[in-house]
């Protein structure tokens, strides 16, 4: 939302991944980096046999030394799904195996989004944020720039109509 003032949300579709008491745990999904996977993948001793133009996202603004995958395709893998056709891994194991042989789809992420206890709550009751279904299709999405309209519009909400204001809307 437009009074979400931290610059690293700022028109951004978050995956949320793992809610609790203890916190919240996400990645954006439309912040890509100029690293491309077989950058990041080189530097570690692995070779990508991606898409030569994959590029690695920032998950978010926490811990942006931390890399994260998410992938269809996980037979096999040490993997958590968290949609049905979306899997979760935070292993070089598995980014070795990604690497080896990608899936369809695959997107690698460094760093990632957390909110403390009761953070995140507190943060949608002011009106900072709006939800939406997680859906496959969102979470590979292609067009990463227009990620956040696509989400709104499919909320049947005009971006445009969208004010700065504080409450539920």
């Amino acid at each position: 939302m437009p009074q979400l003032a931290d610059p690293n949300f700022h028109r951004s579709a978050v995956l949320l991944l793992e809610h609790g008491d203890e916190g919240t745990f996400g990645l954006v999904l439309n912040r890509r980096t100029s690293l491309l996977a077989s950058e990041l993948c080189g530097g570690l001793d692995i070779e990508w046999h991606g898409a030569a133009e994959a590029h690695v996202c920032s998950g978010g603004p926490c811990q942006p030394d931390t890399g994260w995958l998410l992938f269809d395709g996980a037979q096999g893998f040490d993997a958590q799904t968290v949609l049905d056709g979306v899997h979760f891994a935070r292993s070089l194991d598995v980014l070795r195996r990604v690497a080896q042989d990608p899936p369809r789809h695959a997107r690698l992420f460094l760093g990632y989004s957390g909110w403390g206890p009761g953070q995140l709550e507190q943060e949608l009751a002011a009106g900072a944020w709006i939800v939406a279904p997680a859906e496959p299709g969102l979470v590979f999405h292609q067009d990463l720039d227009g990620l956040w309209d696509r989400v709104l519009r499919g909320l049947g909400i005009d971006p445009a109509t969208l004010v700065q204001t504080t409450g539920v809307h």
